[in-house]
């Protein structure tokens, strides 16, 4: 059996930024730039994916699937405009999908999170 490997632990919410275990990333509540415009926040968001992944020598180049929760699922046009600008070798399969559920910050704080799953490959 292959080793478990947790980190970016938050104890007050009881979960890990991600988890490592065979060839796969999984990476769960990334969210940046809260109180700011979507498009910075989807980009927030994207710049803890990256942070995270690096902490486990990949990029966003080897995201293979994100899932992405918006409060107003109308801001989709923007989250392909920042998706176009920050993956050049091609894109992550995508599930979009619309949450009242974001708790920071009220009606003007956190309006996206991306989950997402990275695929290590031979890089380990």
């Amino acid at each position: 059996m292959e080793e478990i490997i947790r980190g970016n632990i938050n104890e007050d919410w009881a979960h890990f930024g991600y988890v490592i275990t065979g060839d796969y990333v999984f990476l769960g509540y990334c969210v940046g730039n809260v109180g700011k415009s979507v498009e910075e926040q989807i980009h927030g968001a994207f710049d803890n994916m990256e942070q995270q992944l690096s902490e486990a020598g990949l990029t966003l180049e080897d995201a293979v699937k994100i899932d992405v929760m918006f409060r107003d699922i109308w801001n989709i046009p923007l989250l392909e405009k920042v998706i176009k600008q920050r993956f050049k070798k091609g894109y992550p399969a995508r599930k979009t999908i619309s949450t009242d559920s974001a708790h920071i910050g009220g009606p003007n704080g956190l309006h996206v999170q991306i989950d997402g799953i990275a695929y290590i490959g031979n890089k380990k």
